[in-house]
């Protein structure tokens, strides 16, 4: 989740004004990488979520529904951004979508 949610922090706070109105090709390209590998950190957290709830008996747990469904909607929202970059309200709703299921990751490890 370090990666997914670190991530954006960086891009939002660094990568995008360093690169805003002086390289539109390189900001595409660095958020775009970053897409993919937001992609591969969610599917890494889908397994290792699958097994801890296996491991600790959470499948019935209505807080981990929730969890798991904000997953999906966080990768559909992040293909849907791969495709069309420019609409930037969905960089908004991924961070907040993410800040939810670190924060529900949180309430199911206590």
């Amino acid at each position: 989740m370090a990666t997914f949610v670190g991530g954006q922090l960086v891009l939002a706070v660094a990568v995008v004004p360093g690169l805003r109105g002086r390289d539109r090709e390189g900001l595409r390209a660095v958020a775009r990488r970053f897409g993919w590998a937001s992609l591969v950190a969610l599917g890494v957290l889908i397994v290792t979520g699958a097994w801890m709830a296996g491991e600790y008996g959470r499948w019935d747990d209505g807080t981990l529904h929730i969890k798991l469904a904000l997953v999906a909607l966080a990768g559909v929202l992040i293909l849907a951004h791969l495709r069309a970059s420019a609409a930037h309200w969905l960089q908004g709703a991924i961070f907040l979508v993410s800040l939810v299921i670190v924060w529900l990751g949180l309430a199911l490890a206590h």
